[in-house]
């Protein structure tokens, strides 16, 4: 055993020697010379003075400083500007609970001094007769008070700021005023909708803009909501052009991420640099014609298999529109994922490959051609272009074409699309045939004079937006980012938001702060509905916010049930509906376990009428009233109200069995 290490008797001290220091993040295989080393690596045991010290104070000041400031949100909420907060926070050298004493205190005594002022200035604007004097008048009194709630012209931004600069300017002293409390919310409220009735100097108004940075508990909304002209803004907004949801849908491998690929790379989304990575990589895969696809296709398991798999998002622009794109997978086992997408569409482009056999497998019992464009319509999209793929493989046939449009036109209308919202564009997405320009080859151009592919995304009609109603927001992501709070993606289905605004989450019942939005990868102040926005949290945990919650304006809550009743119309299937049926509920974002707990009654598919109570199955076809129950919690609207958020479809093992919309919600 001479050979093997002693290991009883061994001294491991003589392991650690001064070079080596628990906590120092140094390898033996780097070579580094001590003087190296003391500049450079941090050591907890001999902490060299001049690099540690000055790091130690700045970040050990800030993070202190937002420790501090979050302990203090919890008790305050969003009733203290936060300049005060960070101002008492220094003053109690980081005591919270002095802090806190002093903000209350002073808050108290301001509200005794402020109330007597206040008042005065609501008398004086209300009796002023001419607008000048009415707008100098209220400039002189009002900018101060207002002014001293924010940072001079900055929105607000943790850390520490310059206290106050247009207080100072204005004769006041440099403290910060502390928050109004309640009654002097409700007071200024009055004198800021004053301000923006009778049309005053841009200071002042810029003014009450700023305040909404710092939402106070009381008669919030009435501040908020004149700031913006929603509907003037989006006229304005990407110049002129209007936005529009398109999804792209059909049967698995009909080629939908290659179109869609080839179509962005002929528009110069992607560069040709990144393309030509894509070929080369696509060919060691030995997927050369996949090269196109992976522009959509961007995880590594999508690429391997060849197939899409959750739904790629990208925007493109057209001569008159701004266009989110949604990449939606064909596949079956991934149909919930495509529910998804569709459910945030405006409007669709089903692909159909025109490949002999291919077409009539996706078209057939059993293909994702028929139940894709079913879910479409079930989902309320009401206009679709057919872009009928591959046609280079058929030479470019009139009569394949024709025998395409025949079959789909009528299965189309069935399912209830107007032939003049449908259009068929013949295209190659391999080849670039027709997508962009018209096209170019002989036996196309002889019997083919339509638009090509981008022209006909362009003709697309933009649906109406519901800005005029209250905030909704589904989740469709939810993830940690970089400093305090997190972030959540989805679509705003109605209403808009700003920065700094309140939302309350539903199901969880929880009050946030919006601390950003961001549009298209870029930071804004407002987005309205319709755009697929990322917006950044705080004042909650993360883990209260599922997929699937909706954030909605506090003061109109969205419902939420575990039952509610809904009038749904029966696809194809097997077995007949009957009470106890187990199914599963997508809606918008989530898909929810549910049973049907009650059959009310058969409808008559056009009046609406009853046919027949208390049925004791439903069979394929059928229009019906049902009761639903849900396992957990879901945020519903009717119908009626929003019919954004008031539709849903039902499926069991693995096919769609019924859309639905809901009629009224059992509390």
């Amino acid at each position: 055993m001479s050979r093997h290490r002693n290991v009883r008797g061994y001294n491991y001290d003589e392991d650690f020697e001064d070079d080596d220091v628990y906590g120092q993040s140094v390898e033996d295989d780097y070579c580094i010379s001590p003087s190296t080393a003391a500049q450079f690596i941090y050591s907890r045991r001999d902490k060299p003075a001049t690099f540690a010290e000055p790091l130690e104070e700045e970040y050990g000041c800030e993070a202190r400083l937002n420790s501090c400031l979050d302990q203090m949100r919890e008790v305050l909420a969003e009733s203290v500007p936060e300049q005060t907060m960070v101002q008492a926070v220094l003053d109690s050298k980081f005591d919270v609970q002095k802090a806190l004493d002093l903000v209350l205190s002073q808050g108290s005594k301001q509200n005794v001094k402020t109330k007597n002022e206040d008042t005065v200035i609501v008398g004086k604007t209300t009796k002023g007769k001419t607008r000048d004097s009415q707008s100098a008048r209220m400039e002189s009194e009002i900018v101060p008070k207002v002014t001293k709630m924010t940072v001079s012209g900055k929105k607000q931004s943790m850390g520490f700021e310059v206290p106050c600069v247009i207080a100072e300017e204005n004769g006041h002293p440099n403290t910060p005023q502390k928050g109004l409390l309640t009654e002097d919310a409700a007071i200024a409220s009055g004198v800021l909708e004053a301000a923006s009735k009778s049309a005053l100097s841009p200071q002042v108004v810029q003014v009450s803009e700023e305040q909404n940075t710092v939402p106070t508990p009381v008669k919030k909304s009435s501040k908020t909501k004149p700031q913006i002209d929603v509907k003037a803004e989006l006229e304005k907004r990407q110049g002129g052009k209007q936005l529009i949801n398109l999804v792209v849908i059909g049967h698995v491998d009909a080629g939908k991420s290659t179109l869609m690929g080839h179509l962005l790379y002929l528009l110069g989304n992607v560069n040709k640099r990144t393309m030509h990575k894509y070929e080369q990589e696509s060919k060691k895969a030995g997927k050369a014609s996949f090269a196109y696809a992976w522009v959509l296709d961007e995880t590594g398991e999508e690429r391997e298999r060849g197939v899409t798999m959750d739904v790629g998002m990208t925007k493109f622009e057209t001569k008159t529109k701004v266009i989110t794109l949604m990449d939606a997978p064909g596949h079956k086992d991934f149909i919930p994922n495509m529910i998804t997408g569709a459910a945030q569409a405006d409007v669709a482009i089903l692909v159909v490959d025109a490949s002999r056999g291919e077409f009539e497998a996706g078209f057939e019992t059993g293909g994702q051609t028929r139940e894709h464009g079913l879910l479409v319509r079930s989902l309320g999209v009401t206009q679709l272009a057919v872009a009928v793929n591959k046609m280079d493989q058929v030479n470019w046939q009139q009569e394949r074409f024709q025998e395409i449009t025949s079959k789909l036109g009528q299965f189309l209308k069935q399912a209830g699309f107007k032939e003049s919202d449908v259009a068929y564009v013949p295209t190659s997405g391999l080849g670039g045939e027709n997508l962009v320009t018209r096209g170019q080859s002989s036996d196309l151009t002889q019997w083919y004079k339509g638009k090509c592919l981008l022209e006909q995304i362009d003709s697309f009609k933009p649906p109406q937006r519901s800005v005029d109603k209250p905030f909704r927001l589904c989740v469709a992501d939810v993830f940690k980012d970089q400093g305090s709070g997190f972030c959540v993606t989805g679509k705003i289905e109605a209403g808009y938001i700003q920065v700094g605004e309140r939302l309350l989450a539903m199901p969880p019942n929880e009050t946030c702060t919006a601390k950003g939005i961001t549009l298209h990868d870029e930071p804004v102040d407002w987005a309205a509905a319709g755009d697929h926005v990322s917006l950044t949290l705080t004042g909650m945990d993360i883990i209260k916010i599922n997929v699937g919650c909706v954030f909605c304006d506090p003061k109109e809550p969205i419902k939420v049930c575990t039952r509610f009743r809904a009038r749904v119309l029966i696809f194809n299937i097997e077995v007949p509906i009957t009470k106890g049926f187990p199914v599963l509920l997508h809606y918008q974002t989530i898909s929810e376990p549910a049973t049907i707990k009650r059959l009310l009654s058969v409808l008559h598919k056009s009046t609406g009428e009853v046919t027949k109570k208390k049925p004791k199955f439903l069979t394929k076809g059928q229009n019906a009233l049902i009761e639903l129950q849900t396992q957990r919690p879901v945020a519903l609207e009717l119908y009626k109200d929003f019919k954004e958020l008031g539709r849903f479809m039902l499926r069991y093992s693995g096919s769609t069995i019924a859309a639905g919309v809901v009629t009224e919600i059992k509390e």
